[in-house]
């Protein structure tokens, strides 16, 4: 009776053993288990499917009127846009020396390799090379800066087939009118985006300059976009894109949907000057300025309003020949000796003079040898001097306006 279980059990093994081994084919059971596993996992079909009922278009894929005229813009401007790569030269912690390499966007300007990019995109590089449309590199010259206006001519050379931007009037630019900035941002050359002028505004550049009518958009500028050109719905270029807005609670710098882009007729009237004269002229009234608050002006018996001091004006200079008085007094601001005792400019033309950016902004509207209206407060009397603007160019050394 004992014997009964075992048998049993042997009985159940051997069974077992013969299914298995016999009855199905060898390594089944194996494939059969994988298979499972596979089709758990959605890693293969259990059979030959003969046909899928897709939807296919009957013919080739094609474009609005309005995707056909971004394809438009985008083809006739890319050849004209290059991407700059500046390298200028670094410190680590320990005053070793490596090269650090910015980006940024260009456009061609002529047959003879002149581009046209931002003065901040090659600012301080030791070298600058440019990229073609067509992947081919070039080491770049600069030409002419203009740092006032963040302007940079360059000039690569021995180049041929090149294709020239077609620039546009921005004097007549609407709100709303559809605008493209085409570009390298983040180092990703060909890159196209769209919007709208969002506004015409006096816009204020890094470098302290006001730029009247600067083009305001939407269209999304990053890092890489700056000297870049902004376009029209004809793809010929109408700014160059130049600074955007950032988020004032973040750190990121990157688009907020707010770009600027400086104006072409600023850039058409920097290259006249680069033509004409080799560099920017720029009007000067050959002063040197202290920006004077109202408590140090009451303090130095001037009335207590904001302006600017003349500490010194340079000889022969448009102040002096005009009439307007430097310092006399030496005395100290802080550390810093200063010479007291001119004249304080408060207007120019009629408008409040506050700060050397205003007058600035002021001068920035003329040319040398334009008349203007200096008015001044020399102790309390207030006058007013008439002067004929020279070009700062001209000047002798020091920080003048």
């Amino acid at each position: 009776m004992k014997l009964r279980p075992v048998v049993l059990v042997l009985l159940i093994l051997a069974g077992f053993y013969y299914l298995t081994s016999r009855l199905i084919p060898q390594g089944a059971l194996a494939d059969i288990m994988e298979h499972k596993l596979a089709e758990t996992k959605g890693l293969i079909v259990s059979g030959p499917i003969n046909h899928f009922g897709l939807t296919e278009a009957n013919a080739a894929p094609t474009v609005d009127a309005e995707e056909q005229q971004n394809i438009g813009v985008y083809k006739k401007a890319l050849p004209s846009v290059v991407n700059i790569t500046s390298t200028q030269v670094a410190y680590d912690f320990f005053y070793r020396a490596y090269p650090q390499q910015g980006q940024g966007s260009g456009f061609i300007l002529d047959k003879d390799g002149h581009i046209l990019t931002n003065n901040h995109v090659v600012e301080g590089a030791q070298q600058v090379e440019v990229t073609l449309s067509n992947q081919k590199k070039y080491k770049a010259t600069v030409v002419a800066v203009d740092r006032t206006h963040d302007i940079a001519l360059l000039q690569i050379h021995n180049v041929t087939n090149l294709e020239p931007a077609t620039l546009a009037d921005s004097a007549g630019l609407l709100v709303g009118q559809r605008v493209y900035a085409l570009g390298n941002p983040f180092g990703f050359s060909g890159t196209m985006t769209r919007g709208i002028i969002s506004a015409l505004r006096a816009v204020q550049l890094p470098s302290g300059v006001k730029i009247d009518n600067a083009i305001q958009t939407d269209a999304s500028v990053n890092p890489g976009n700056s000297g870049g050109p902004l376009l029209n719905s004809h793809g010929d270029v109408i700014g160059i894109t130049t600074m955007i807005a950032t988020n004032p609670n973040g750190n990121a710098d990157q688009s907020a949907g707010i770009g600027f882009a400086i104006p072409i007729a600023t850039a058409k009237a920097v290259l006249g000057d680069f033509a004409k004269y080799g560099h920017v002229r720029r009007p000067s009234l050959d002063i040197v300025t202290i920006p004077i608050g109202p408590d140090i002006a009451e303090e130095l018996g001037l009335p207590s309003m904001p302006g600017i001091l003349v500490e010194r004006v340079l000889p022969g200079g448009a102040a002096q020949i005009a009439g307007i008085h430097g310092g006399t007094q030496r005395m100290y601001m802080g550390n810093e000796p200063v010479m007291l005792g001119g004249d304080l400019i408060v207007g120019m033309d009629g408008d409040e003079v506050a700060s050397p950016q205003d007058l600035g902004n002021a001068l920035n509207e003329h040319h040398p040898g334009d008349v203007v209206t200096i008015v001044v407060f020399r102790g309390q009397k207030k006058m007013s001097f008439k002067v004929t603007l020279s070009d700062a160019k001209e000047t002798a050394n020091g920080q003048t306006a």
